[in-house]
């Protein structure tokens, strides 16, 4: 019989961590496991001092901030940009750090879809982000085009995932655009980008995705792979702060495509202050921004990525899945009989950066969970995402975590509260 796992197996774990030391680096709250990080990441130092920096450099230098100092601000969405295409596997003068993920959506969609003849249709599926369906639906009805003809929505076959196959075959000659998560938001489901996109170009349907769910945790390939364009935001696995400024990425076969919003920030840095009213473009990413750069909300960005660059995320990668698959391995050995469902995919090549645990009381085990100290994420109908962050969770944390939550099915400690879910979830 297999012995089960023991906390002093965690602390040796934790012991011949290489990135172990990174957790001193967060801002953590004593005996509390936040394991949330994928839906807003924790205040780093390093972003700490980056922020103050930028605010004292807007008090010292006034004006002169866009042009001078440690980080000018005029050069800030490039710089950042390019600390930031490693990330995602591009050249740097393909991404550019700008705007919100909605807003830089609505930016590409305008851009890159181009409804002619038959070629009408987007592609979605039917477990996406609602931001994303919005944004889509909305472009669609610009055009004077009815979303109920012209957006296809591929169905799961089991509410949990979606199978590539089905995206294939909804790849048709009436479709022109296609728009996939990197990573499903519930599930946690790894999307196979590199197929869907070579299948896509085969059919002559351009491919964008947004790639939230997996920046900062999974290793991507996107200037190699061919993807047309993408979009994430940077305040979860990049740990950038709430509403921090987020990124676009767009491949360079496609630079002097005119941007289908043109706004001032997106023109030419050598022309932008002719300041005449015929938009010049820049020749990178950077014609897809809209307007001047959030320096405060993107200036704890800066301290952030500083860790991405030491480590790479082939570490992180290895780290995040190994966290994962030790948090599995605990769920199955504590929590057997307790009606719970693991929900994400157990393969490490098919799972993003968090695990999808599936309860019909998971509304209020998620309430039990934070009175224990336990930060966890709900997601409706009955998923209750946990994120170990490779930066900043121990194996510890993991081994304490399913501690507490099986004390909480032992106890029945979760009935004391309702079902209904807070107006944030």
């Amino acid at each position: 019989m297999m012995m089960k796992s023991t906390q002093e197996e965690a602390v040796r774990f934790d012991q011949q961590d290489i990135l172990s030391k990174y957790r001193n680096e967060f801002y953590l709250i004593p005996n509390q496991i936040y394991l949330d990080g994928n839906s807003l990441g924790l205040c780093s130092i390093r972003a700490e001092k980056t922020f103050l920096e930028t605010f004292e450099s807007w008090k010292r230098d006034q004006i002169d901030g866009w042009s001078s100092g440690e980080y000018p601000w005029f050069y800030l969405a490039e710089m950042l940009g390019a600390k930031m295409a490693p990330l995602v596997g591009a050249k740097k003068e393909e991404v550019i750090a700008t705007g919100t993920t909605t807003v830089n959506l609505h930016q590409l969609i305008a851009t890159f879809y181009h409804p002619e003849g038959k070629r009408t249709k987007i592609i979605a599926n039917d477990l996406d982000f609602p931001s994303d369906i919005y944004a889509i639906k909305s472009q669609l009805q610009l055009h004077g085009l009815d979303p109920e003809e012209h957006f296809l929505s591929v169905k799961s076959r089991q509410g949990r995932y979606i199978d590539e196959e089905d995206i294939i075959a909804c790849m048709q000659d009436d479709v022109t655009l296609m728009i996939l998560p990197t990573v499903l938001y519930r599930s946690g489901q790894l999307l196979d980008i590199e197929r869907l996109t070579r299948e896509a170009h085969q059919r002559g349907i351009l491919i964008g995705l947004d790639a939230c769910h997996s920046v900062g945790a999974v290793p991507h390939h996107f200037h190699q792979w061919g993807v047309d364009f993408a979009v994430w935001c940077s305040y979860k696995y990049l740990n950038s702060g709430p509403g921090s400024v987020a990124a676009i990425y767009v491949h360079e076969k496609h630079f002097g495509t005119v941007p289908g919003l043109a706004g001032w920030f997106g023109s030419d840095k050598e022309r932008q202050f002719d300041m005449s009213h015929v938009f010049e473009p820049s020749r990178q990413a950077g014609a897809y921004q809209l307007s001047a750069p959030s320096i405060l909300n993107a200036a704890p960005l800066i301290g952030s990525l500083s860790m991405f660059e030491e480590i790479g995320m082939g570490s992180i990668r290895e780290k995040s899945l190994s966290l994962t698959r030790y948090m599995m391995l605990l769920i199955e050995e504590e929590l057997q009989g307790w009606g719970f469902v693991i929900g994400n995919p157990t393969e490490d090549h098919r799972r993003g950066g968090h695990i999808s645990l599936e309860h019909e009381e998971a509304t209020r085990i998620c309430k039990a969970l934070k009175e224990a100290n336990v930060i966890p994420d709900f997601r409706a109908p009955n998923v209750i995402r946990l994120a170990p962050i490779a930066l900043y969770t121990s194996y510890q944390d993991v081994w304490e975590a399913v501690q507490r939550l099986k004390s909480i099915m032992v106890e029945g400690k979760h009935k004391v509260y309702s079902h209904e879910r807070g107006v944030i979830a």
